[in-house]
């Protein structure tokens, strides 16, 4: 039977009424995983870690608020309180009371665990964390996404850059060079360039900007400190948006740090530029503290536990039907 043949789709209720769209691939009973993607992308993103978990995981998928089919709330209710809120919602709406499940986000997902460090509902599920090619702050003063000198001329020009109203227009040759220039590594294959630029393509102009604009001020350092469940780091050496650096400040400054993955050549995309090494990261925490999955080597890349390595280191239920060959932020 095809995994992915069973979707079910929920909605969640977030504390100010905004409704999260839900998926849930995957039988009952199994260990169950939460994956929350990034700015500008959808569930899509996390297309083949879905189709790889789902045959022994219960893997649940959700919208970020103003993300896929969940609608946008306005620019005032889009910040790092709502994300925390937003996923406390999603786990409260799918997992019983008492029941643990991995939790894995990139990017902005990553920076949504981070704000729900502290709380409560979160604790009570979450059993150990993987930060995707993330950061806690600094995020556009040590963006890499221009090749200029760090400073404050950088600084101000990434942030225009980011916070830009312009259209993204058609998805074009000229489109997709940028998007693997600023979020994916220089060898990634071109139907995975394809993949990423339709998914950021697809994200609602006013969505991106509110964003923006939280990205750009986000400062989540304290929330890192108490995020005290096992968590690993996970991070391309050619990562332009949350470079390698902020990897290593957050292997820092957990609480539970269980080491560093860096992936040679990957960029800011790496669960759709190298899927199978970061299924298998999911999988090691798994199988590690949730005590069942099927064992897995590590993942491919340099890894150094408890240290890390330098940047050259090599509610209501609907529908069945499951996700498409392009589907995957």
């Amino acid at each position: 039977m095809n995994p992915l043949s069973g979707r079910r789709v929920l909605t969640a209720v977030s504390a100010d009424g905004s409704r999260i769209h839900v998926e849930v691939y995957g039988s009952e009973g199994r260990p169950a995983v939460v994956l929350a993607h990034g700015w500008v992308c959808s569930t899509r993103f996390w297309s083949e870690q879905t189709a790889l978990l789902a045959a022994d995981h219960r893997v649940i998928v959700y919208d970020q608020r103003g993300h896929g089919r969940t609608a946008f709330p306005g620019p005032a209710a889009c910040t790092a309180d709502a994300l925390a809120d937003d996923l406390e919602a999603v786990l409260a709406a799918t997992l019983a009371p008492g029941e643990r499940a991995v939790v894995a986000g990139h990017s902005m997902g990553g920076m949504t665990i981070m704000a729900a460090a502290r709380r409560p509902v979160f604790r009570e599920h979450a059993a150990a964390v993987l930060l995707c090619s993330t950061g806690s702050s600094g995020l556009v003063a040590e963006s890499l996404v221009l090749p200029l000198r760090a400073g404050r001329v950088r600084t101000r020009l990434t942030r225009a850059v980011l916070r830009s109203r312009a259209p993204l227009g058609p998805v074009t040759p000229l489109f997709r060079r940028l998007v693997r220039h600023a979020t994916m590594g220089p060898a990634t294959a071109p139907e995975r360039v394809e993949r990423c630029a339709r998914i950021v393509h697809a994200c609602g102009r006013r969505a991106r900007v509110a964003w923006s604009h939280v990205l750009d001020t986000l400062d989540l350092d304290a929330e890192v400190r108490e995020l005290r469940v096992p968590t690993a780091v996970l991070v391309g050496t050619a990562d332009r948006m949350t470079p390698p650096v902020q990897a290593r400040a957050l292997a820092a400054a957990l609480p539970d740090c269980t080491g560093l993955t860096v992936l040679p050549g990957m960029g800011h995309m790496t669960p759709v530029e190298a899927p199978e090494a970061v299924t298998g990261a999911i999988r090691e925490l798994v199988d590690a503290y949730l005590g069942v999955g099927d064992p897995v080597g590590d993942p491919v890349g340099d890894r150094v536990d408890g240290q890390v390595p330098g940047e050259g280191a090599g509610a209501g239920v609907a529908g069945a039907d499951g996700v498409g060959a392009e589907g995957v932020a």
